[in-house]
């Protein structure tokens, strides 16, 4: 690959970079997507595929709505392997103290113009009649989505390469320079501007970076159709997933169009074996029974782990790690929230390095945090 220059080197073929790689040749860039294995097979493959709005931060709610957005425009043209649709999310408040934070959310949300209903423990069974009685009450935010994110990834990826941009898959870059990548074969690529979107993997290419990797168990079940109708959370959930000092476990399911359910979620930090832990495992199901009693008795097909990129804030690194030099960019850090946000990233960053005016404001998710946002044109 020596000798070879771009407008943009993408490291790392997850959702992100492929979001990126797209929006990228889109805008007129001369673009060269990086990935060591498969395109997607990563924590993009790994992940649960929600598209959800979030409120814990203005920042957060705002990439996600504009993210939302434009997965709705992006819907119709999916493969219907991407097996997008629009489940909903539904926050179950398992008491009094829960149906507070269901209050204040709904404030939150219908402030903000998004569609939400709040239900009370009879309209709670009648829309989810495998949660356990007894249960207080939900918010249900209608428009939210699940997709099959590798499908998705590939298909980014397959439009960016018909819009002109150059895949290399089964390449490790071993070092980023000032003016592209070396590879662990002794070849390099030159490129004006180089985008290290490498998930977890992040710190290993930009040493410094505040983004720790934060393991997840999941499991899903043989074929139920109908058993759950809702991406349904625990509003305990926001707690525990928040937790940065020891592990921790959700009630979090998901409906698949194929009628499997998928079963989460399980967070853990400083773990780096990617191995299932049985006593993790058992925990997480345990609590997904808790909620969901009948689950007992739908057969589980496969389990496996993941690791999320997680920083302090719970907010992506979107931007240059040096505004003098403006050559590495980071595009990384989005937890559990990359298959959300990795259209709304990809926007974000192409604006930045374009200086186009952004859709929402861009210095919450520069990777340093203190840069004003009249730098880059928020």
């Amino acid at each position: 690959m020596s000798g070879e220059t771009f407008d943009v080197l993408i490291i790392g073929g997850g959702i992100v970079g492929a979001a990126c790689a797209l929006e990228a040749v889109r805008s007129g860039l001369k673009v060269c997507v990086c990935e060591k294995g498969v395109i997607g097979a990563g924590a993009t493959a790994a992940g649960m595929g929600h598209l959800v709005v979030m409120d814990d931060s203005e920042a957060q709610f705002a990439l996600t709505s504009r993210s939302l957005q434009l997965w709705r425009d992006l819907a119709d043209s999916l493969p219907v392997s991407a097996e997008y649709q629009v489940s909903g999310t539904l926050w179950v408040g398992a008491d009094d103290e829960e149906m507070a934070e269901v209050g204040r959310k709904r404030s939150f949300y219908e402030s903000r113009n998004v569609r939400v209903e709040v239900l009370d423990p009879r309209q709670l069974s009648e829309a989810e009649p495998h949660l356990r009685s007894g249960l207080a009450g939900g918010l249900l935010v209608p428009d939210d989505a699940v997709v099959y994110s590798p499908v998705v990834a590939k298909f980014l990826i397959d439009r960016a390469n018909d819009a002109g941009a150059v895949l290399r898959e089964g390449v490790t870059v071993s070092a980023i320079h000032p003016h592209g990548a070396l590879f662990v074969d002794g070849t390099t690529v030159s490129a004006g501007v180089v985008v290290n979107a490498t998930g977890s993997w992040s710190p290993g290419l930009t040493p410094g970076i505040p983004v720790q990797r934060r393991k997840g168990h999941l499991a899903i079940t043989d074929r139920y159709p109908g058993f759950v109708n809702h991406q349904l959370i625990e509003l305990g959930y926001l707690k525990n997933a928040h937790a940065v000092t020891s592990d921790s476990v959700a009630f979090n399911v998901q409906p698949r169009q194929t009628g499997q359910v998928l079963i989460g979620s399980s967070r853990q930090f400083g773990v780096d074996d990617p191995a299932i832990e049985a006593p993790m495992l058992k925990w997480m199901l345990e609590r997904a029974v808790e909620y969901m009693p009948d689950l007992t008795g739908l057969k589980i097909i496969r389990t496996w782990t993941g690791f999320r990129a997680a920083t302090p804030d719970s907010l992506p690194l979107i931007g240059p790690v040096e505004v003098e030099d403006g050559r590495l960019w980071l595009a990384t850090g989005h937890e559990g929230l990359g298959i959300t946000t990795s259209l709304g990233t990809a926007e974000l960053l192409v604006d930045q390095i374009l200086g186009r005016q952004s859709q929402i404001p861009t210095a919450p998710y520069f990777p340093d945090r203190s840069l004003r946002e009249d730098i880059h044109h928020g």
